[in-house]
């Protein structure tokens, strides 16, 4: 059985014609395959069309969130309740034509355990573009992985990879960083990418750059590496400085005059202090919010089974 895994956010006029592509890509009738549409409360009307898939296809099941809690908690939750032996997620924008998905299964059959579906060629504007690859560059320093630049929301993966992160309780989610932690057998198939018809992106450059600095902090010590490297840097240049002043001294008998000299050289060490500050404290709120327990995802609602 293959499971499809859709975040839903206001997409109500787009998933009937997902659900009908979904299905006659994979056979219209063929009890072998689930749709599970996870709304992450888009404040639309995607829910009831959930329910009313639900309701003339039993192999649709539906969760309705508390609250928004972010795309990856979102799959995260649908990902927890698949019954499939191999997962697809996707996006619920029709962005990710269902008649590239055999592409991924083909792969996938070939031995790889995840397989990823970048875009022949974006279809976003320019400053998403540039944010996304800001993201993936955070995603390659968290994934530690060299195939992190070809990651896409459209992904085959088998099922049982999810018991590496069977325990994860973290509020921030990255899906493709806790693959990493099962597997290291990725794939990656160029896919067509098809421009969205129906409303608009939920994610700004804004919210992709805060989700890079969510990945980058979450699931990498590379920021406190660097604060690290940066500080050793600097103290490299107090020294050299030092002895600058020195020398001047011992050789022409005067100090190095000028105010902009002083006031220049306190701004960079105070700045680069405050920034390995801010790092360390962005850990710490990590570490605090671990200790509340705060919930990854709460379910406030599910469709009913047919016959249950």
């Amino acid at each position: 059985m293959i499971s499809f895994v859709v975040p839903v956010y206001r997409s109500a006029e787009s998933l009937p014609e997902l659900h009908r592509r979904i299905t006659a890509v994979f056979g219209d009738g063929d009890q072998d395959l689930e749709i599970i549409f996870v709304e992450d409360c888009g404040g639309d009307a995607s829910w009831p069309v959930i329910q009313q898939l639900a309701a003339v296809d039993q192999r649709v099941r539906g969760y309705r969130m508390s609250r928004n809690y972010g795309q990856h908690n979102a799959l995260l939750c649908g990902i927890r309740e698949a019954r499939g032996e191999t997962i697809v997620t996707l996006d619920d924008d029709l962005q990710h034509p269902p008649e590239e998905i055999p592409k991924l299964l083909a792969k996938l059959n070939e031995g790889f355990d995840v397989v990823y579906g970048p875009p022949e060629k974006e279809q976003h504007g320019l400053l998403r573009d540039l944010a996304s690859q800001i993201t993936k560059l955070a995603l390659e320093g968290a994934m530690g992985a060299a195939n992190a630049r070809q990651v896409s929301a459209l992904r085959a993966f088998r099922t049982r990879l999810r018991d590496a992160f069977t325990d994860y309780r973290s509020p921030t989610v990255n899906i493709d960083v806790l693959l990493t932690w099962a597997t290291t057998r990725f794939f990656a198939v160029r896919v067509r990418h098809e421009t969205r018809k129906y409303g608009e992106s939920g994610y700004t450059p804004r919210k992709l750059v805060r989700h890079a600095l969510n990945m980058m902090t979450g699931f990498s010590t590379r920021p406190l590496q660097l604060a690290s490297l940066m500080g050793f840097s600097f103290a490299l240049f107090g020294l050299a400085i030092l002895a600058y002043v020195l020398i001047r001294w011992l050789l022409q008998g005067s100090a190095v005059p000028g105010f902009a000299f002083l006031a220049s050289i306190i701004a960079i060490f105070s700045g680069a202090q405050l920034m390995a500050l801010g790092i360390i404290g962005e850990y710490l709120a990590r570490m605090h919010f671990r200790t509340m327990e705060r919930p990854t995802y709460v379910v406030r609602e599910e469709t009913t089974e047919q016959g249950a």
